[in-house]
Parts: C-alpha cells; structure tokens; sequence
C-alpha cells in the first residue's frame, strides 16, 4: 500500500492511457460476461486484454496469435511508465490479462502484490530467454531491451563525443528520450556516482549537471527523427530508434564511449493481480517466445532482444545492424528499483523540465 500511495503520486501527472476503441455496447457487455463467465468454467478465454507501449509489436503477430488460438486481442497503449504502475497498483486485473512494465519496478510491484506470480510450465519457450536479463524470474516475461544510446550525425556535429560529459560542449543540438529514470542516471555516471543512487545530495548535484545538458536540448522526444531532419546533430535515444535513423541516414554513427558504462531496460510482460483470462496470457506469452514469431517481430522493431533463439533465427540484416555492432555494449548498467527515493527524482526532474 505504501507503494501504492508512493508511486501515486510520484506520477500523478501521468494518469492518462491512450486507450483504443469506443465504449461496449450492450451486446458486447453481455457477450464479454458470457466470455468471461465460460472462462471461469473451463472452457478457453476467447478474449486477451494487453496494455503496453503503442507502436512496439507487429500488427502481424497479433492477427496470426488471433487467428490460431480463435480469439480477439485488445490492444491499449500507454503514454509512459507511470500509466502502467498506475494500473497495476490500482487493480489492473479488473481490465487488463497482461500489462506491459519495466526491470526497475518489478522488486517493489512483487512486494506489494500487484503482480500473479505466472507457471512457466504453461510457457515453455519461455526457456530461450537469457537468464541475465530475466530479472524476477517467475513474475514476469522479458519482451524486448533497449540499450540507450548516443549517436550523432557525423556531418553536422561539431565535436568528438566519448562520454556523457562532452554532451556539456557548446555547438551540440541535442534531441534526448524523455523521463527521470533514464537521464539522471546519465548524469551521475558522469559525475562517478552509481547510476542508482539513493543519496539525496548525489541526485541533487545530477540535477545541476543536466541543467547543464538542457541547454543544449532542443527537444524531448522524436529523437531519431529530429536527428535525420536536422533540428538535431545529437540524440540520446534507444537502440531500435537508433537503428531506424542509421538506416534512414548514413551519416549518423554510435558515439564511440572510451569508459561510461550506457544503461540497458527490459521491457516485460506481467500479469495483473486478478488477470480473468490467464490460460490466454500464458498462450500469448507462450507465443511471443517462439524464436521463428520474435525473429519475424524484430524486422519491425530492430531492438536488443533478450531471446537468444530469436535472435539466432533473426534475419541477417537484424544480426548485422550497425546499431547493435560496437564493443562498449558489453559495460552497461540495470536500472534498479529505488523504492521511495523515485519520489526525489521526480521532484528534481519536474523542476528541470519547467527550467527551474
């Protein structure tokens, strides 16, 4: 509960969803009961309700998951990670079989009970995920990962970029990824701190540092584009958006780091305290970690995938992407759960984000 009330309202700014499809109708209430009704007798779910990030899984794997197992998949998307903490601290069961969440809250979501704890017998490909990045294994299933990277455009930015402190140089145009939990870890590797700190003066002084990066910010969000359309020679963005860029623009490299370690998050999929239709969740899940299915879904979205027999059945062009070819990749950090201490980032990010 203290999480709860925590998390609340660290993110109260962010309650919102971007939700699809209109209301129920009578009719589909009714039917929806029926579903529900004959679940809970037995018989197969015919209907899988998933909330996650839009635009982050092929429109193909949904319709031949929805195909082969007879059944309707509901989509809803969320804005950022406060929407799906929201949800699951808020009795996501209700409304949702799957929510889509990340590694640096899974510790305080298992604690307060917010999350079913899944039987992997039900989702035996689930063994080709690599066990470095199953964090809380049993709670959850790793979907995709995203490295953080920088990347420049080599004909237009004015400078060498090694580490985190030379985004402080003047003549950078810098588009950057949004949300504390990415970029105040930026900060105190620079400033040698652990990237998870909980000391209080620590964040305070990575506060002053990104009032420094800010100033070279010329936007948050739409990294990639605003780096292939020239409103920026910088990004600080994920690698599959770094990958689509590269692609789009020959002339954009990978920062070439000499020692800042760069952060690495786990999207996964978790199912919420009271989900109705778990056989299904644990079929969809089941499905997503068939190698020939994520191999097909990485064309799409070319992020890090922590499935290894995916990744070995990807395409050539997935495995020979300059996005993920560099050495640095290997000196990374987690993002951890820092329990009540979010509440201090959020303070200091909201100050920064109004220019205080």
């Amino acid at each position: 509960k203290m999480f709860a009330i925590a998390m609340a309202s660290v993110m109260a700014a962010s309650l919102t969803a971007c939700g699809g499809g209109e209301k129920e109708t009578t009719a589909a209430a009714t039917e929806a009961g029926e579903t529900q009704a004959a679940a809970q007798e037995g018989d197969a779910s015919t209907e899988l309700n998933i909330y996650m990030w839009q635009q982050y899984i092929s429109d193909d794997l949904i319709k031949n998951f929805e195909t082969e197992n007879n059944c309707k998949v509901n989509l809803s998307y969320m804005s950022d990670n406060a929407d799906a903490i929201n949800k699951l601290t808020a009795g996501g069961g209700d409304e949702y079989d799957l929510i889509m969440t990340c590694d640096a809250y899974m510790k305080s979501l298992i604690a307060g009970g917010y999350v079913e704890e899944l039987n992997l017998d039900n989702i035996p490909n689930s063994s080709n995920i690599n066990d470095t990045y199953w964090v809380s294994k049993g709670y959850c299933v790793p979907y995709l990962m995203n490295y953080i990277y920088v990347v420049y455009d080599s004909e237009t930015c004015p400078v060498e970029i090694h580490s985190y402190n030379d985004l402080l140089q003047s003549g950078l145009k810098i588009s950057t990824i949004d949300g504390a939990r990415n970029l105040f870890p930026i900060a105190l590797v620079a400033l040698g701190y652990d990237p998870n700190s909980t000391n209080e003066s620590e964040i305070a002084e990575a506060y002053e540092w990104l009032q420094k990066f800010n100033e070279n910010v010329v936007a948050y969000g739409n990294a990639e584009q605003n780096l292939t359309n020239g409103t920026a020679n910088v990004a600080v963005t994920y690698d599959g958006n770094a990958s689509w860029a590269m692609k789009e623009k020959n002339t954009i490299k990978v920062a070439d780091f000499t020692s800042d370690p760069i952060q690495l998050g786990i999207d996964l999929f978790v199912m919420p305290k009271g989900a109705k239709h778990v056989d299904l969740a644990e079929k969809f899940l089941n499905y997503i970690c068939t190698p020939e299915v994520m191999a097909k879904n990485l064309e799409e979205f070319p992020y890090s995938c922590p499935n290894d027999a995916a990744v070995a059945a990807a395409s050539d062009d997935y495995k020979n992407d300059p996005a993920r070819d560099f050495s640095y990749k290997e000196n990374v950090f987690f993002q951890e759960d820092v329990g009540d201490t979010l509440t201090i980032y959020n303070d200091y990010y909201q100050k920064l984000k109004v220019g205080e």
